[in-house]
């Protein structure tokens, strides 16, 4: 044996070992921490403690010199869609990173659910330790019992997570059932926030807060008692937002903007009046649960991004409704049930059977030739058509100065397309796709041949109804022709 202790002890000594940091100065970690909301949680004061508990737990064999804290990140968002946790995603591939390690503050902070199971190849990869307070330090990949803590503890926050989001659905359901209870967001256009007296729980009227109700607006429900009854009285909503712009009668971003800053308040549209017929509390009943979150894969190619929230409506058959009125109605029950019905989406006019839908092969493939712009569908006599209104809508008064609308049946175009097929490919394009086969191989024979190839192809038809003209115009070969139609 030699005098500095052999060649275990100069092993030891020479270089430093994967993940132990630089020679003598300890581990230098990223610290990850989080907070969901702003509402419920100080994002100062949790940073800080989830930071205290983090470098408490790294004392003594490092210290933290980066910092990736996300606000107002769910749990349940995959680390690849929090932007601070993206951002230490990002830095893992780079040798100069300046850090070794990841501490977190407290496991529920950084994972939920599967999340660390999809993380650990990736820090184990770049050759990052972990170090979570749930053990003690530094947790082992190749480690079993490690593998199960974390896997208990991912299960564990995601039962936390579905256990309070049951407990509060039953607890609004009942709140709105059987007190018909405000449960909070911006009143309906046609009402105001009146005080209803101390908050019914205990703690919260300790601290000062206070229950709401819903009254009548002196300013607009006398427009929302209009709007139901110009409804009953068979005019369309089209009309009835017309008929408000031209009165001009503030739409409810105009009438509140302190409440409404995400609108324009630019005037009444199409969906802040149906939007307005469709809403049951104006019956003086409070509705809870007209809409739901489902979740569904953020990218169906990539499963480690997690899932995302999707609002969706709910069919009425699933609305928890008071069972006693709760605010002063603005219409009675049986006008808005009338009015529902006016706007039931009807079926195939007559005669043309339970089978039969409205089909528009050309959608998104005319243009106008007066505007440029995209024409719309547009059922026409029972049959498919397109229409262009020149930017104009249905709530806004014509202008006479304005073109007339351009209407075009699709029964007009079809006959003319497998011409314009042929045209607009060479002779050689043709025989090379005739070697190769494919859905171009031969000549078109129909229209869904056709309306395949100009859509694979990037092919706009522009339709002019003074000329009555057809131009086609290929996006990738810059090549036009031009059709008669009449």
């Amino acid at each position: 044996m030699t005098a500095d202790g052999g060649l275990a002890a100069w092993a030891e000594r020479s270089g430093r070992r994967l993940g132990e940091g630089p020679a003598g100065g300890g581990l230098r970690f990223a610290f990850y921490g989080r907070v969901s909301t702003e509402d419920w949680q100080d994002p100062v004061t949790s940073r800080a403690r989830q930071r205290e508990q983090a470098e408490a737990l790294v004392r003594g064999h490092g210290h933290v010199v980066a910092e990736f804290f996300d606000e107002g990140e769910s749990r349940a968002v995959a680390w690849g869609r929090r932007p601070q946790a993206a951002a230490l995603i990002a830095a893992l591939a780079d040798p100069g990173r300046g850090w070794d390690a990841i501490v977190a503050g407290e496991y529920e902070r950084a994972f939920y659910g599967s999340q660390y199971a999809s993380m650990a190849p990736l820090f184990e990869h770049y050759g990052v330790q972990l170090w979570m307070p749930e053990t003690g330090g530094r947790v082992d990949f190749a480690s079993e019992h490690d593998e199960r803590a974390m896997t208990m503890l991912g299960l564990s926050s995601k039962r936390e997570v579905t256990r309070t989001s049951i407990r509060v659905r039953t607890a609004m359901a009942a709140q709105t059932r059987q007190q018909g209870r405000y449960l909070g967001g911006r009143p309906p256009y046609g009402y105001l926030l009146a005080d209803a007296g101390p908050h019914p729980n205990k703690a919260h009227a300790a601290w000062g807060r206070r229950a709401h109700k819903l009254e009548p607006d002196p300013a607009t429900a006398h427009v929302v008692r209009w709007m139901f009854a110009q409804r009953l009285a068979g005019h369309s909503v089209a009309r009835i937002a017309r008929a408000l712009n031209e009165a001009g009668v503030p739409c409810p971003s105009a009438a509140d903007p302190r409440r409404n800053p995400h609108r324009t308040a630019a005037g009444w549209t199409l969906g802040t009046v149906t939007t307005i017929l469709a809403n049951p509390r104006y019956t003086g009943r409070q509705v809870w649960n007209r809409q739901r979150t489902d979740t569904e894969l953020a990218d169906p190619g990539n499963v480690t991004l997690g899932h995302k929230s999707v609002q969706r409506w709910n069919l009425p058959d699933g609305w928890v409704i008071s069972d006693r009125l709760a605010h002063p109605a603005l219409v009675s029950e049986a006008d808005f049930i009338a009015v529902q019905d006016v706007n039931a989406a009807r079926g195939p006019t007559p005669g043309e059977g339970p089978a039969a839908l409205r089909q528009y092969l050309l959608a998104g493939l005319l243009a106008c030739g007066v505007c440029g712009r995209r024409m719309e569908s547009a059922w026409s006599n029972g049959k498919p058509a397109y229409r262009c209104r020149h930017g104009r809508t249905s709530v806004m008064a014509p202008d006479p100065a304005q073109p007339r609308n351009a209407y075009v049946r699709e029964g007009t175009i079809l006959p003319h397309l497998p011409a314009m097929h042929l045209l607009l490919t060479t002779p050689a394009a043709r025989a090379r796709r005739r070697t190769r086969g494919g859905a171009d191989a031969r000549p078109a024979s129909s229209p869904a041949d056709v309306i395949a190839y100009l859509r694979e192809h990037e092919i706009i038809l522009t339709w002019d109804p003074a000329a009555a003209t057809m131009q086609a115009r290929a996006a990738k070969t810059a090549k036009t022709v031009t059709a008669k139609t009449s």
